[in-house]
């Protein structure tokens, strides 16, 4: 059992975010904000893939002006992201749950000061996003793009936010490469109490930010760090939360829904187990419950995974064994396994703990 690093508790709308919440799963609209029905269109996809928390870029002042029309038409906590023009956290902050902004590109002190009296007073939280490609100009010129650089950009903002006497405050630590991000999170988690918001930014298409996503986040959760994450993909924006939420179920950072073990193609297979398995994935999905389930295409791999899961399959020539618990409850033709597996399945899954 993972042992997380205890941290204050926030909300974002009605999403806690730190102490003993569980970590949430974020993503992000990439349409034009002020373009209402676009960007709660995808909102709304968001929310049906399982999406805790969404945030929409805030370029322009129309898109600040949009936000009231889109937080009143959806049911995700909204957050607003904010680059360069600070006024326009100053709009945002009357409708939205979250500001985040980017200390190495808002500019001088007093713009910060004016985002934190905004959030103040709808007691709202923030987000301190640091970037290692835009480092305030003087961390960069003694750190460089480093991990130090962003941990010294962190350190010294969540201070100046302390010293207005804000604490809401959620931190995230970003750079495109994974030895970086982890290096910056760890160097930082032992010197505050603050949530962290993970990922790796700028990750690319679904297959390398899938890898680099999996290391850098995963390593972090198995450290105990993070309290929320988006995996950032060039892509649908569903594979966001389903990445996320595989990282979170197999770095044994959350319980939730169904664990398949199946073995490894090899010559010992006796069925049909790539679509075995699939057929498997696709009608488990829906099911919340935490259950480890095994799927063995031959008796080799079958006899020890099998015992210490709570369904599974044994395939062997043209017909299979279907155990729970390790005891065998039925011994089938092989174009019989899957329906009984799938029932056994569902059954556990409504019976009460």
């Amino acid at each position: 059992m993972i042992t997380r690093y205890p941290t204050k508790k926030i909300y974002v709308g009605n999403v806690a975010i730190g102490g003993d919440a569980p970590i949430s799963v974020q993503s992000m609209t990439y349409s034009r904000t002020s373009d209402v029905y676009a960007t709660v269109e995808q909102i709304n996809r968001l929310h049906f893939a399982g999406c805790d928390i969404v945030r929409v870029a805030v370029p322009e002042e129309e898109d600040a002006r949009a936000l009231k029309a889109i937080k009143e038409q959806i049911s995700l906590p909204l957050v607003a992201d904010i680059h360069f023009n600070y006024k326009l956290a100053l709009i945002a902050a009357e409708v939205v749950d979250c500001i985040r902004f980017n200390p190495g590109n808002i500019g001088e002190k007093s713009r910060i000061k004016e985002i934190v009296k905004a959030c103040q007073e709808r007691n709202i939280p923030i987000r301190i996003g640091v970037n290692a490609g835009s480092l305030e100009k003087e961390f960069e010129q003694r750190y460089g793009q480093t991990a130090e650089g962003m941990v010294a950009s962190a350190e010294y903002n969540i201070k100046f936010l302390e010293d207005l006497g804000f604490t809401d405050i959620k931190v995230s630590l970003k750079a495109s490469d994974v030895q970086r991000t982890v290096e910056a999170y760890r160097m930082l988690r032992p010197k505050n109490h603050y949530p962290f918001h993970l990922g790796v930014t700028e990750a690319g298409t679904i297959f390398h930010a899938t890898i680099k996503s999996a290391i850098g986040i995963g390593a972090l959760l198995l450290d105990g760090i993070g309290d929320t994450m988006r995996v950032s993909i060039t892509g649908e924006l569903e594979e966001e939360i389903k990445v996320g939420r595989a990282i979170l179920k197999d770095s044994g950072a959350a319980k939730d829904g169904v664990n398949i073990i199946s073995c490894p193609t090899c010559g010992r297979i006796e069925a049909d187990l790539v679509s075995a398995v699939a057929v498997i994935e696709e009608r488990t999905k829906h099911i919340k419950k935490p259950l480890d389930i095994s799927v063995m295409g031959c008796v080799v791999n079958a006899i020890g995974e099998a015992k210490h899961a709570d369904v599974a399959i044994a395939y062997g020539k043209g017909s299979g064994l279907v155990m729970v618990k390790g005891e065998v409850v039925a011994r089938l033709d092989e174009a019989e396994l899957v329906d009984r597996f799938v029932a056994e399945v569902e059954k556990m899954a409504e019976e009460e703990d």
